[in-house]
């Protein structure tokens, strides 16, 4: 069973609505077909969390963390899959964004260590020193991003979730 990383831009109403009745995400999520404002990034996630604090995702400590993993739960006894949703605000979006959009490409590669990655057990522990692995873990990391750089543009929240 693979745990695909999941972020959903949402206004700050829709994000509200959610933390008044979790039920109204799980629909959205799950029984909405066409939705362009959810994006998944596949098994990338802790790989993504890695680059960014250095650390696996039980370890980190680092405010990048927030990132992907908030630890503002929009209900803790929700299981989307893996777990409750994670939520930042369109503040907090903004400040991550600030953040993220610094890091090029560059500095993802001095980053990536595929040894400590495998030595942690950093999901999903397929990291070797190829190219092409890193390349699909900067992809995403593209992909993350994009949808902060957007969400931060248009005033919106980040909901988060693996499933």
């Amino acid at each position: 069973m693979s745990m695909i990383g999941n972020l959903l831009r949402v206004t700050n109403a829709e994000l509200n609505a959610y933390l008044e009745d979790s039920s109204l995400l799980e629909n959205r999520i799950y029984h909405e077909t066409d939705d362009s404002n959810l994006v998944d990034i596949d098994k990338t996630w802790e790989g993504i969390v890695f680059l960014l604090t250095g650390q696996r995702l039980t370890d980190a400590d680092n405010p990048l963390l927030a990132v992907l993993f908030s630890g503002q739960l929009i209900d803790n006894d929700q299981d989307l899959g893996y777990g409750p949703a994670h939520y930042v605000t369109p503040e907090q979006v903004v400040q991550l964004n600030n953040e993220i959009s610094k890091i090029t490409k560059a500095d993802l590669r001095q980053r990536f260590d595929p040894a400590k990655m495998i030595e942690s057990g950093v999901y999903p522990n397929i990291w070797d020193e190829s190219d092409e692995t890193f390349e699909y873990l900067a992809g995403y990391f593209r992909v993350v991003q994009k949808i902060y750089s957007e969400a931060a543009r248009k005033n919106e929240a980040i909901v988060t979730f693996i499933s």
